[in-house]
């Protein structure tokens, strides 16, 4: 070779591709095309951190965990029509009751309900009152889920009825 002048395979532009080895482009390979499949099912992954947002969630209200929940809930909390929102966290303890044994009894609602996805950012637990708690075709206490900057939150009650 001549000093200067460069071989045809040398000006190719995956001349350095094809010096690198085989196993760093396979895994650059690999690595893009996870990132490309992940990136096309956001969907997927908000509706898997929700169900484990949720089964944390049942878990602790079935608990009566109110510290757990606390951190779980967006404040202000949205209440029904006509009720004060539940401000911050040190108003949450004393609205507790009101909030999952008023209208509905959550712990026993959670046990069995299963969560409905309103959209990509938002999923609603139906409960029955709680003087009817096996009318399910009843079930207007809607709480509800969305998706935020910090994670899945729980951030309102609702009586569809109202």
């Amino acid at each position: 070779m001549i000093k200067g002048t460069m071989r045809t395979s040398e000006s190719n532009s995956f001349a350095s591709i094809r010096a690198c080895r085989p196993w760093r482009v396979i895994r650059a390979q690999t690595w893009l095309a996870t990132i490309v499949i992940l990136s096309s099912f956001p969907s997927a992954f908000a509706e898997s951190d929700f169900s484990a947002f949720w089964q944390k969630f049942k878990s602790a209200v079935i608990a009566g965990d109110k510290a757990t929940i606390a951190e779980m809930t967006k404040f202000p909390l949205s209440m029904p029509y006509g009720i004060k929102a539940v401000k911050n966290k040190e108003d949450f303890p004393r609205r507790y009751n009101e909030i999952f044994k008023g209208e509905a009894n959550a712990a026993q609602c959670f046990g069995k309900a299963e969560p409905h996805k309103e959209s990509d950012r938002q999923y609603d637990i139906y409960c029955p009152f709680k003087e009817t708690p096996k009318d399910w075709e009843n079930a207007p206490i809607r709480f509800i889920f969305e998706l935020t900057k910090g994670g899945w939150k729980f951030v309102g009650l609702d009586n569809v009825n109202e």
